[in-house]
């Protein structure tokens, strides 16, 4: 996709995320990587997504500087570039304040547990990141232990933010996030939450990895006499790695369920 293209496509997702209700006034930004040259087309800061035109967005090089635009970047440009370093795969960016979703991250709650299968298959776990003050370093070190494993973060007591090999990815991907953040909410007003079984977890898993998409590292464990030695090289079997995943979860939902026994 060429420049103009990409701008047009920028402009409308910010247009979606507006009447969705994802985003209100000057909230949230947009980001797509240029293919050839790698500089970083990117929404201004101030301005409400909803009602861009593609002549106000900002060009950036790889380090943030400016390249061309009448308006500022956008003030969590460093968190977009942190994504893009991190992650050559992706080549495009969506932050935004959906409710339900930045409702779970204002209640310090993640979206993990396995309620819906298509959800596991197209995002797996959605974590929650610590606070970062907005546009500061803070956020970019809250976020950058989970960019490897992850496409899509809750950002505690602010948002949320997807990403992707394009646009369409990274927006339906907080779509899904939204989603997912409805149907559990919902599942926890009923009390009746029914994760799915380990199995469950394990196949779908299988599925997200035949399908290529980024699989989850299991949780850390806790250290203990036979832990290997920190700079000791651990190789694992994808199916191993997949076995891991699938007991993690199943500890977590048996946890899940003593605590609420109690």
């Amino acid at each position: 996709m060429d420049e103009r293209r990409l701008r047009e496509a920028i402009v409308e997702i910010g247009r979606r995320l507006y009447e969705r209700g994802y985003i209100v006034a000057s909230d949230g930004n947009i980001s797509a990587r240029l293919p050839e040259s790698g500089h970083i087309v990117t929404t201004p800061t101030g301005v409400c997504k909803g009602f861009l035109t593609p002549d106000m967005l900002v060009v950036v090089d790889a380090e943030g500087r400016k390249l061309n635009g009448t308006l500022a970047p956008s003030s969590e440009l460093a968190m977009h570039l942190e994504i893009y370093r991190q992650r050559p795969d992706v080549h495009a960016v969506v932050h935004a304040h959906p409710p339900c979703g930045t409702g779970f991250a204002a209640a310090g709650l993640s979206l993990d547990e396995p309620l819906v299968s298509e959800i596991v298959l197209t995002l797996g776990g959605i974590p929650l990141a610590g606070y970062g003050t907005p546009s500061t370093q803070e956020l970019v070190e809250a976020i950058a232990p989970y960019l490897p494993h992850h496409n899509a973060l809750l950002l505690a007591n602010h948002g949320a933010v997807t990403y992707g090999p394009d646009l369409e990815t990274a927006y339906f991907r907080m779509e899904t996030l939204e989603h997912c953040a409805r149907i559990t909410l919902v599942a926890k007003l009923l009390g009746r939450e029914q994760p799915l079984p380990a199995e469950a977890v394990r196949k779908l898993l299988q599925i997200r990895e035949r399908a290529g998409t980024t699989v989850p590292s299991p949780p850390p464990q806790r250290p203990s006499e036979t832990a290997l030695p920190p700079d000791e090289t651990l190789t694992l079997t994808r199916q191993q790695l997949v076995h891991l995943i699938a007991e993690a979860v199943e500890a977590a939902i048996r946890l899940l369920k003593a605590h609420r026994a109690e």
